[in-house]
This record gives C-alpha cells, sequence and structure tokens, in this order.
C-alpha cells in the first residue's frame, strides 16, 4: 500500500542492512531527526543522480544520537531497513520543512546462486590481493549477501544504484560477477606495470635460461 515517508535525498546509494552514521546540520533534517526521535518514524534516502531525485531510495531507521553541538547540529546513526520506490515527491511534508514522497515497499527475492557466490568470493580476494588491500578483506559469513560488499567493488554510484533497482539476489550476483571480470584482468594489469615501473633503475638479480 502506498504511503508517505520522508525523505532524505543524498548523493550516494545506500544498500538494505547498511550502517550509515550522518551529520545532520540542515534546519529542515534538524527537523527530521526531532520527529524521528518523538515518533519514531522512518525516513527514507533516495539518491540525487544526474541534478535529480532517483524514483527509488532505501528507508532508513535512526539508531542513536551520538552528538549534539550548541548550534543544533547532530550526529547520528541509522541502518537501512529496506528499499522503496517514489509514486509522487513532495517538495514538503505537510506541516515540515523537509520533504517527503508516497512511496511503495518493493519486495525481494532472496534466493541466491552457491556456486555463483563462490567465484564472487574468490574474485573480490583476488581484488584485494592485487590492489595490496588483503590485510583489508574481512572473512565473510556463508550468509553474506551482495549488499554487504557492493560498496567495495569499484561500483559507479550509476552501477550501485543498478543493484539497489534489481529485485533478486542472483540477479546482483550476476551483475557483480560481470563486473569483477571486466575489471581485475585490468587491475592486475595495472599493478604488474606498476611492479615493473619500480625495477626500472634497480639492479636486477635474474636467474637466466639454461641452454
Amino acid at each position: 500500500m502506498p504511503r508517505l515517508l520522508a525523505l532524505f535525498p543524498l548523493n550516494l546509494v545506500v544498500f538494505p542492512g547498511e550502517k550509515l552514521n550522518l551529520h545532520i546540520f540542515e534546519p529542515r533534517y534538524r527537523q527530521l531527526v526531532h520527529d524521528c526521535v518523538e515518533t519514531g518514524v522512518t525516513f527514507g534516502i533516495p539518491p540525487y543522480l544526474n541534478d535529480g531525485v532517483s524514483e527509488l531510495g532505501t528507508e532508513m531507521r535512526l539508531v542513536g544520537i551520538d552528538k549534539q553541538y550548541e548550534n543544533g547540529e547532530m550526529d547520528i546513526r541509522t541502518k537501512a531497513v529496506g528499499v522503496f520506490r517514489i509514486r509522487e515527491f513532495h517538495r514538503q511534508a505537510p506541516g515540515k520543512l523537509y520533504a517527503a514522497g508516497t512511496v511503495e515497499d518493493i519486495a525481494d527475492d532472496p534466493d541466491q546462486d552457491a556456486a555463483l557466490k563462490t567465484r564472487i568470493t574468490e574474485y573480490v580476494q583476488q581484488l584485494y590481493t592485487a590492489l595490496g588491500l588483503r590485510k583489508l578483506f574481512v572473512e565473510l559469513p556463508p550468509t553474506y549477501r551482495i549488499y554487504d560488499v557492493a560498496h567495495n567493488l569499484g561500483l559507479t554510484t550509476e552501477q550501485e544504484y543498478q543493484l539497489l533497482a534489481t529485485t533478486s539476489e542472483l540477479e546482483r550476483q550476476e551483475i557483480v560477477l560481470e563486473h569483477l571480470e571486466n575489471i581485475l584482468p585490468v587491475i592486475m594489469e595495472t599493478e604488474r606495470l606498476k611492479d615493473r615501473a619500480r625495477l626500472n633503475g634497480h639492479f636486477k638479480n635474474l636467474t637466466p635460461p639454461n641452454f
């Protein structure tokens, strides 16, 4: 059923399950946070892309306020709970400073392909190794979703929005697998060239072929 949801457009994509820390300084969004505290309402973050508010967004729940400043600004913690589609955008919610939208929730199919997950996990490990970030790679639980790793795969904001627009985990797996298969060879070759450049001018200890 359509419902009215407060909106906080931002220049980023938030995935369901993601925890997001925000610094709130504009009066309209300070008002929004106060409403979240007083009534427990949620709000949506639709990505602001191509000079406009996107049709899809992520519903957020306020988890806590870490700090309140004397000038009214705040540091807050939030968590994403689901994806919605905006049917009608309102520049101001009734009687409020902030925007709102008439939205509908989007159902998601969580089924995934185990074989694809194995390949994706291997590719992510190769990506981090090639970039010298192997120590930063955290072993993922068997139940991890694409949403849990999507921000760390070198996707553009537009590509992340494409993931948000999919309605099944299997489709997201296919998108990410194709992305990794495309970028991994490029990254690995770039890192190889960097290694060769570092050797220029240095004495090389090479073993000649035996013939």
